[in-house]
Formats: C-alpha cells, sequence, structure tokens
C-alpha cells in the first residue's frame, strides 16, 4: 500500500539472474523501484557472470518456472509483465503456459537471444518457441537491431545502420509474427540521432528520437522494457510509456560509473 492507502502497482518480471548486479532481474527491480512500482518475480535462469563474461548459466526447471508466475499472480494483482532472458525451450514452453489465461496483462518481451561476445543465449529451438508461443501474447516485443534483424531472417549482410525503409519492413515482419506492437532500439545504429521504432499492428508508426549519448551500459535493455512495463502497470498508454522509459535510460547513460557492455541475462 502507497501513504495514500492506495495499492502499488507490481510488475511480474520473468527473467534470468546476474550475479554482478548489472542486468537482468537485479536491473529490472532497481528500474521498478525507481519508477514507484513493485516487483514479483520468477526466476528462469542463474546466471554467473562479470561485467565482462558470462561464467555459467544454470536453467530452473520448467515446473517451477510455471510454480513461481502462479504462485507470483495468486499473490497479488499484477499491471504488467516484463520477459527477459528465457535461456531455453523448456523456459519458453513454461512461460507460456503459465501465462496462457493471462491475455488481459500487457506483456513487454525483450527477446534476448546472444551474448555482445556472440554466444548463443536462446538455442533454435528456443527461438522457435518464442516465435509460435510467446509472440501472440505478447503486448510490445523490444528487439534490438541485431535481435530485429536476426528475427526477421535478415541478420546476414546487415552492416551500419538499416535505413528507414528497411526498419519498417523488419516492423512489419514482426508484427506478422503474433505481437501486437513492436519497438526496434537504435542503441546499435550510429548517427546524431537516436531513432527507436514503435509500429503498432493497427497501423501506427511513431519515431522516438533523441541525441545519441557516447558510449553504452550494461543493462539498458533490462530496464527500457521494465521501465515500459511499469509505466503500463501504472496506466500510461504505450507510446507514453516508451517515451518514459527510454528518458529513464538516457539518465541511466549520462551516469559514468556504469558498467559498460551489453546485458547477458536482460
Amino acid at each position: 500500500m502507497s501513504a495514500s492507502g492506495e495499492a502499488v502497482p507490481a510488475v511480474l518480471v520473468i527473467a534470468g539472474s546476474d550475479s554482478s548486479g548489472g542486468a537482468g532481474l537485479a536491473r529490472d527491480v532497481r528500474t521498478l523501484r525507481d519508477f514507484g512500482v513493485e516487483a514479483a518475480c520468477a526466476i528462469t535462469a542463474v546466471t554467473a557472470q562479470s561485467h565482462s563474461r558470462v561464467w555459467a548459466v544454470h536453467p530452473i526447471p520448467p515446473e517451477l518456472i510455471v510454480a513461481q508466475i502462479l504462485s507470483a499472480l495468486e499473490s497479488r494483482p499484477i499491471g504488467a509483465i516484463k520477459i527477459g532472458m528465457l535461456g531455453a525451450a523448456a523456459a519458453v514452453e513454461a512461460v507460456a503456459h503459465a501465462l496462457a489465461r493471462e491475455r488481459h496483462i500487457p506483456i513487454v518481451l525483450d527477446p534476448v537471444l546472444r551474448s555482445s561476445s556472440g554466444g548463443v543465449l536462446l538455442d533454435a529451438a528456443g527461438e522457435r518457441a518464442m516465435r509460435e508461443r510467446l509472440f501472440p501474447l505478447t503486448t510490445l516485443l523490444t528487439p534490438n537491431i541485431p535481435e530485429a534483424a536476426h528475427l526477421v531472417n535478415e541478420e546476414e549482410g546487415v552492416t551500419g545502420s538499416p535505413d528507414t525503409a528497411t526498419l519498417l519492413e523488419w516492423a512489419a515482419a514482426l508484427l506478422r509474427q503474433g505481437p501486437r506492437a513492436v519497438l526496434i532500439k537504435a542503441g546499435h545504429a550510429t548517427g546524431a540521432e537516436a531513432a527507436d521504432l514503435l509500429a503498432q499492428a493497427e497501423g501506427t508508426r511513431r519515431w522516438l528520437t533523441s541525441p545519441r549519448l557516447a558510449g553504452s551500459a550494461r543493462g539498458t535493455g533490462c530496464a527500457l522494457a521494465s521501465g515500459i512495463a511499469a509505466g503500463l502497470a501504472l496506466g500510461e498508454g504505450l507510446e507514453e510509456a516508451c517515451w518514459s522509459a527510454r528518458q529513464y535510460v538516457l539518465n541511466l547513460l549520462t551516469v559514468t560509473d556504469l558498467p559498460s557492455g551489453r546485458s547477458q541475462a536482460s
């Protein structure tokens, strides 16, 4: 309860842990706290990692993933769901099974496929299950440019910053796979401005643009998706929630002591 006696909105985070604290559930919970939203958690994998590499990944048994999700849903009203690292097809199937009857709750899916070093974090079977089982349940899919290219099978030959027409084509292709909206993140692009593309199934297209900041930080993908989920739980519209979360991430990037590198468990 808040000081006024009103129930504080909660977001259910379904993701992997990160022993370094820079990404994964640690980043998600910190982000939700900053937005004034409570967190319920379901862990899909336990990872041992530093700010420079992944040491080990231990998947959680699928039956325990289901039990975590169902008990969280039973414990309190959930205003939104954020899904991050899944790790394996069994985890994807478990999450899809547990959420099959929760279509009234908005779901933000960050499709964590690979690490920054190129290691595969979701194998082909897991990716196929994610497309078939989770994309149709998803309110917003949040791939970065390499993930979007991979998910539309145009990974080969993609260099630099895709042009506007290409990004619009990718967004349309992703929407055909089932999510109700897609946010293609521009962090891996170049240029003076960072322009994320928000595309919705009913036809709306918006470019969310801001000056590009130098450098990068681990956990920004986690923070963005969790920030959007927080906004949705607080009753914001999708575009408003995306803008609020982008501003939050921009503020994070101005902090000089954040660890660098791509999140491994977002």
